[in-house]
């Protein structure tokens, strides 16, 4: 097993490794910008080390401080949470190099994943489908134009690296399409440092479901189902839940036998998540594969009872998965919600501050995941997420009904938070169906931020009213 741990991360990811960690008997060191000097990551840890100033590329992002403070503490392992340097081939391999262990794949297959244009052919070829696109990257904005005219209008361009939503561009047409290239390619360059796309039909509101997978070095993989991803903003995920509802059995075990072979073919070790969109007649497309831990891990763990950062510790030290695909068993329904601090009425805009007080809910089927205390600082240079919220039911419906009372019983006050966004979401008739696509947001969002008005007002005069008796 693995004696001593670094974990480069911050905020709840960080904590939740540190926690784990601890439960194995493992040493921890923690590692933190100036800003995060009070975080509870650093506090709960054997051992902290300053890396750097508030910024993430002179702190989180620095690969050289990181390594570092690894081999000043006698670390054997460094578990890169998610975001950051977790998807970054250059650092897993810097790792290597230095006799670290890197909780995840290896360089090579970070890179090969990384290079979507190059995971979709490998895809291709091992008959995992695929959208209708180029083959590999496009060079230039004529042999864009040429792809286009073959599959059809609209097509999506995409940074051949990086994910997040950023090199992404739809166009509908020739004219939109130059723009769009030109407009994906400058994107990637500026976020990614390589400016290469290539192009997908686009997927008119399909649904993006994931599938998390799990893989030793000992050529053992298993799936631990899927989760339905569709709730975004900006390309950005914000409520997920497992199992996916509205789905055929069929076609749900065909994903997860699309994934497992994904990961088979790649030469994977690790957690990861193979990720699909949908169409409306059930119809899957691999998309990419992330080679890493999820922000969303959480809903699997509740339906299945599989403790992923375990398996990722246990593998990690050269052992085989503890399950065997037979051993998994899926019980009940799971929902997670984001809670970012951000105010929905303000076109979501981040609100950096200073946390007054907090209060989680709790209570059979209810988890939160959070490194938020009372007088805790949400810096205006990190992921504006305070807290992930996590319920589960033996019914959808029970799920929700427990995650509507969560939302309500939880208190952060001293900045704006999407909490009661989200609390409206699990009131929408269109959510509550279960067949929702990636448009749901685009679709309800004037709706929902009306009635967040409308309460936030009566909130208001409540509190005036209070205020003059």
């Amino acid at each position: 097993m693995l004696r001593k741990v670094l974990i480069a991360n911050r905020g709840e990811i960080a904590l939740r490794v540190v926690r784990e960690c601890l439960d194995q008997g493992i040493e921890t060191v923690s590692v933190y910008s100036t800003a995060d000097k009070d975080a509870l990551h650093v506090m709960t840890a054997d051992e902290a080390v300053c890396i750097g100033e508030a910024s993430p590329q002179k702190s989180y992002l620095k690969m050289s401080n990181i390594i570092e403070a690894a081999l000043g503490t006698g670390c054997d392992a460094i578990h890169p949470g998610f975001g950051f340097l977790s998807e970054n081939a250059e650092f897993a391999r810097l790792c290597e190099d230095n006799g670290i262990k890197f909780i995840g794949p290896s360089a090579k297959v970070i890179e090969l994943m990384g290079n979507k244009a190059a995971a979709r052919e490998m895809m291709k070829e091992s008959s995992v489908p695929v959208v209708p696109g180029s083959d590999g990257a496009v060079a230039n904005i004529q042999a864009a134009l040429e792809i286009a005219s073959a599959i059809g209008y609209p097509i999506l361009v995409k940074a051949s690296a990086g994910g997040g939503g950023k090199g992404m561009r739809i166009a509908k047409s020739e004219d939109e399409l130059k723009n769009a290239f030109e407009q994906a390619r400058l994107e990637a360059d500026a976020a990614f440092g390589d400016d290469s796309v290539y192009i997908e039909k686009l997927v008119v509101n399909p649904r993006h479901i994931e599938v998390q997978i799990l893989a030793d070095a000992h050529g053992n993989v298993i799936h631990l189902g899927e989760r339905n991803c569709s709730i975004q903003r900006r390309n950005q995920k914000m409520i997920e839940e497992a199992p996916a509802s509205a789905l055929h059995q069929k076609t749900r075990e065909k994903l997860c036998e699309a994934a497992v072979k994904a990961a088979q073919i790649s030469g994977y070790e690790g957690a990861g998540t193979v990720e699909f969109i949908l169409d409306d007649e059930e119809n899957f497309y691999f998309i990419e594969m992330n080679t890493r831990l999820q922000v969303e891990h959480p809903v699997t763990e509740m339906v299945t009872g599989v403790n992923i950062v375990a398996e990722q510790l246990r593998i990690a030290s050269g052992l085989p998965l503890m399950y065997r695909q037979k051993d998994i068993e899926f019980r009940g329904y799971a929902i997670e919600c984001r809670v970012c601090c951000e105010d929905p009425l303000k076109n979501f805009s981040p609100c950096p501050g200073k946390i007054d007080f907090v209060h989680f809910s709790a209570g059979f089927g209810v988890r939160t995941d959070s490194a938020l205390y009372g007088g805790a600082e949400i810096s205006p240079f990190y992921d504006s997420m305070a807290a992930k919220i996590i319920t589960w039911g033996n019914s959808r419906l029970q799920a929700i009904r427990k995650m509507r009372r969560a939302l309500s019983e939880t208190i952060i006050s001293g900045v704006d938070t999407t909490l009661q966004f989200n609390h409206l979401v699990m009131y929408n008739r269109r959510f509550l169906r279960g067949k929702y696509t990636t448009a749901f947001i685009d679709n309800e969002l004037d709706k929902l931020l009306k009635l967040l008005q409308t309460t936030e007002d009566l909130g208001k005069r409540k509190r005036k009213d209070s205020k003059e008796e």
